[in-house]
């Protein structure tokens, strides 16, 4: 009798979805946890996209300040379009075990910060996603999925339908100089679709960003089997301008944007030579990693396990030194995951009229924006402010394609296609 009381239990837990707190897609919720990095295996700036079927094709990294050998578990959670999960067992779109172990780890060395790093390589045979859509990965401790440390999205695609996409700039004389226009055509020839507003989403990134995210439920136009997308209104995004960066692949010697590194803090204080606001500044082409960062380093060590953390000063200075009237100021990139909440929203220095932000970052290369964002009209946040728009930036565009058939139970990712606003050349 007992043995078949924790055969139920196990089989009730294997065929529920996970339960717990509320989950959100990259967000960290141990404060012990930092430098969460999930990446396309050997280049830390492609975005964990795989296609169906893939194995050991993404790494993920992270390190734990507690500083002793935690035992941390993984699984992956199916979601729809929007995010949620779905309505389905693990067990329908899991093959192997539902959770891992994380087996290697290795103790900090040379760094002056302690920590332990973890890592692991997946897909494997231990563990292989069946299905293609959205996929939130989940760490979590001893076992118990309500003791999430953190969460981190990719996808898993199949080709099925194939995307024909350009960028231009947009009809409105209001936006031609400051706007990019991406437009682009759906051939559904191998999807029985009956229902496009049902069955058929589709979501644009901009330089893979969640926050600006536009999402399209209806075609433009249909003709055949081919459906166009070419919305003067939700196809638009502001341009913005090419990112920032904070070189910190060492803190022995200082790039041109450091102003200055204490070596004998712990962990060390590195201050960034002040940013200034360019919306008055000629707009210049030079090579940015989109927002994207990498722990990397220009010494003869292993970034991972023996680069050292420091808390880095960001500064802004606004024209004429005066505070943005009725908004807030935020530090965003892949690093923050683009959120705007008190970690990433730099404060007024009212004496030396410039907004500041420290944050706690490990040996890298590190690109980032301001935004502002105002306090009554709830509009997204944009660079508008500190940075200006201009159609002229280098910006990636990601088209998602997800598709549900009639009988289906959760939104398939049926294609993947990426371009770029200079030279027009097609990715995934």
């Amino acid at each position: 009798m007992r043995i078949f009381f924790g055969l139920a239990i196990a089989l009730i837990y294997c065929l529920s979805p996970l339960t717990g707190k509320a989950q959100l897609p990259d967000s960290v919720y141990m404060p012990s946890i930092h430098s969460v990095k999930l990446f396309v295996k050997g280049d830390q700036t492609v975005y964990p996209i795989l296609a169906l079927g893939a194995s050991e094709g993404l790494e993920l990294h992270f390190d734990d300040f507690d500083n002793y050998v935690k035992n941390f578990n993984y699984t992956f959670q199916l979601c729809n379009a929007d995010w949620k999960p779905v309505s389905l067992s693990i067990m329908d779109y899991m093959q192997g075990f539902t959770q891992n172990r994380f087996t290697q780890y290795r103790q900090s060395s040379i760094a002056k910060t302690n920590y332990i790093h973890y890592q692991v390589t997946f897909p494997n045979r231990n563990s292989m996603p069946t299905k293609s859509g959205n996929y939130l990965l989940k760490v979590f401790l001893n076992g118990d999925t309500s003791k999430l440390a953190f969460t981190s999205r990719f996808m898993i695609y199949e080709s099925v339908v194939s995307v024909a996409a350009q960028l231009t700039q947009p009809f409105n004389p209001d936006m031609f100089r400051t706007h990019q226009k991406i437009q682009f055509t759906v051939d559904k020839s191998k999807l029985n679709i009956i229902n496009p507003q049902q069955q058929l989403k589709v979501v644009v990134l901009q330089n893979f960003r969640w926050d600006n995210a536009t999402k399209i439920l209806q075609p433009t136009f249909m003709r055949g089997n081919l459906f166009e997308y070419n919305n003067e209104n939700e196809l638009v995004f502001p341009a913005g301008k090419e990112y920032r960066w904070a070189d910190l692949r060492s803190f022995r010697f200082q790039s041109e944007r450091v102003a200055s590194i204490n070596m004998s803090a712990r962990p060390f204080e590195v201050v960034m030579q002040p940013d200034a606001e360019r919306t008055q500044l000629r707009f210049v082409t030079y090579r940015d990693l989109n927002g994207f960062y990498e722990i990397s380093s220009t010494e003869s060590i292993n970034p991972w396990w023996q680069g050292d953390y420091a808390n880095v000063n960001f500064i802004l200075r606004p024209n004429g030194n005066q505070p943005y009237a009725g908004k807030d100021v935020y530090i965003v990139g892949q690093f923050t995951g683009y959120k705007l909440n008190e970690q990433t929203k730099l404060n007024y220095n009212a004496n030396l009229g410039v907004y500041e932000k420290t944050l706690l970052l490990k040996q890298g290369y590190y690109t980032y924006t301001y935004v502002t964002k105002d306090l009554k009209d709830g509009k997204p946040a944009d660079a508008t402010q500190t940075d200006g728009n201009y159609w002229e930036t280098e910006n990636d565009y990601t088209i998602l394609v997800y598709y549900r058939d009639l009988s289906g139970r959760h939104d398939q990712l049926v294609a993947v296609t990426t371009v770029n606003s200079r030279n027009f050349r097609t990715g995934l």
